[in-house]
């Protein structure tokens, strides 16, 4: 197991180069970028008023100059520019090189996790990112949570009870959750519940409220779990689906095998035949899976989750980045989902050989 972990571990190095250098070469493809971004808010059009350049004395005397100058540019947003301030903005965002340049030398700040500056906010891109992250591991890990502390029993109890009536209308439940986007799910909980059209009874926004430094121990609780209910609520009811799904599939095909058989004839109780028994067997892929879904959940529910009740998280900040052409934002946000989810392949794997130590990757040549 120590040697395929360690091939695993290797193998994480040339997957981030090429996830990297396809999503560096695509970006340099696209139009758009940040000069022209800047040229937008010049002229007042940009998608995002509120981004500003850091420490950019020179917006200013664009501003004055853009009216005033006839020059052509290679940006075509930022045509009408003096040539001196676009090639100000090129040296200040680091254009000024060749891409392939730029490339290597993102990478080698990489491997140090030296991720620069944010172009549009005053701040480092790993501040950042240790600012947004709680807000994310938030909804990532309650989700999942309550996802398997509903989907687990919910599965065992419809294999228990395969073919009856609460298999048959928990079954339509799971089809309709399934179907339904989870997006789909937040906007209806809003609009019931949020102020939208009817109810008022959770905030439309944000993880805390203003006065939450001023609260208590208790009252912070409260205050955080009043935030969290709606935005965890829509992700969960997208996301238990399938993991029911699973955990009952699982559970009625080690019920049918023989060893179960057996342990019926010997006299064991129902109750003990299947926690003693099944349950272990069934519940391999389930809680092997557990960082898998984590990972699984915090890549896409959480991104538009946080989009709509304005959640000040990674998938946000992501987002807003993509947006303004954020470059030192959009990549780090991608090298850290992708590695994360690298990694979190490999305690996956991991967890699979803890709950059965007979799965055994390295004999399977893997």
């Amino acid at each position: 197991m120590f040697a395929y972990i360690v091939r695993r571990l290797l193998f994480i190095p040339p997957t981030l180069f090429v996830i990297i250098l396809i999503n560096f070469a695509v970006v340099q493809i696209l139009p758009g970028g940040p000069i022209e971004q800047v040229a937008a808010e010049l002229s007042g059009t940009a998608v995002d008023a509120t981004a500003r350049v850091s420490g950019n004395s020179g917006s200013e005397v664009g501003s004055n100059n853009a009216s005033q100058s006839s020059g052509t540019s290679q940006y075509r947003g930022a045509q009408g520019l003096p040539p001196e301030y676009i090639a100000e903005l090129e040296k200040q965002f680091g254009l000024d090189k060749p891409a392939h340049e730029r490339f290597f030398l993102m990478l080698r700040d990489y491997l140090t996790f030296d991720f620069g500056k944010s172009y549009f906010k005053d701040a480092t891109v790993i501040d950042l990112v240790i600012d947004k992250m709680p807000v994310s591991i938030s909804l990532g890990l309650w989700t999942t949570l309550l996802v398997y502390f509903i989907s687990i029993p919910l599965g065992i109890a419809k294999a228990v009870r395969d073919g009856s009536k609460f298999d048959v209308w928990t079954s339509g439940v799971v089809i309709v959750g399934n179907a339904i986007p989870g997006f789909l799910f937040a906007i209806l909980l809003i609009v019931v519940f949020a102020g939208g059209r009817y109810l008022d009874w959770f905030p439309l926004r944000g993880l805390f409220s203003e006065n939450f430094d001023e609260l208590s121990t208790w009252g912070q609780i409260k205050d955080y779990a009043w935030h969290l209910t709606l935005p965890v609520v829509s992700m969960v009811i997208g996301g238990f689906a399938s993991l029911a799904m699973l955990t009952k599939n699982t559970f009625l095909e080690e019920i049918n095998k023989q060893y179960v058989v057996t342990a019926r004839s010997k006299g064991l109780t129902e109750r003990r035949v299947l926690y003693g028994h099944v349950f272990r067997n069934a519940m391999i892929l389930v809680i092997a899976g557990f960082p898998g879904a984590f990972v699984g959940i915090l890549f896409t529910g959480a991104l538009i989750t946080e989009i709509i009740f304005s959640l000040d998280g990674l998938g946000l900040l992501g987002f807003e980045a993509a947006l303004n052409r954020d470059y030192p934002v959009m990549f780090a946000t991608l090298y850290f989902f992708t590695l994360l989810g690298l990694l979190m392949t490999i305690v996956s794997d991991i967890m699979y050989h803890v709950v059965d130590p007979r799965i055994d990757f390295e004999s399977r040549g893997a």
